[in-house]
């Protein structure tokens, strides 16, 4: 099921490299990639670390849990979304792509894929 949902988040965002479910320890559930150059699974686990960092800021701040992180470099835009305590997705889009139609899909497919983490 993650596999369909990430596929067809990728297929709908002009500019989508790649999909991810993940663990906040780094391992992934799932991994949907239309780019192999590009090192989904590594970038996504090392921001794996940052991403626990930044929701214990949060915690520690009281200003509530973690929900959309954003991490824009020279090559690549990261969108997080997060699905439970334990796990997050992310898609992976080029400097072009369309973040904003990339934040709502994720949005969209938050609903299903809490049901299945």
């Amino acid at each position: 099921m993650f596999r369909e949902i990430l596929q067809k988040i990728v297929d709908r965002c002009d500019g989508a490299v790649a999909g991810v479910v993940m663990g906040f320890d780094g391992i992934s559930i799932e991994l949907v990639t239309r780019d192999p150059s590009v090192d989904v699974q590594t970038v996504s686990m090392e921001f794996s670390f940052v991403l626990t960092q930044v929701r214990k800021a949060a915690e520690i701040l009281e200003v509530g849990a973690l929900e959309e992180v954003t991490i824009r470099a020279d090559k690549i835009v990261f969108l997080i979304r997060v699905l439970s305590e334990d796990y997050f997705m992310g898609l992976v889009l080029r400097p072009e792509g369309n973040f904003g139609k990339g934040r709502f899909l994720l949005r969209l497919a938050l609903h299903d894929l809490r049901g299945q983490v």
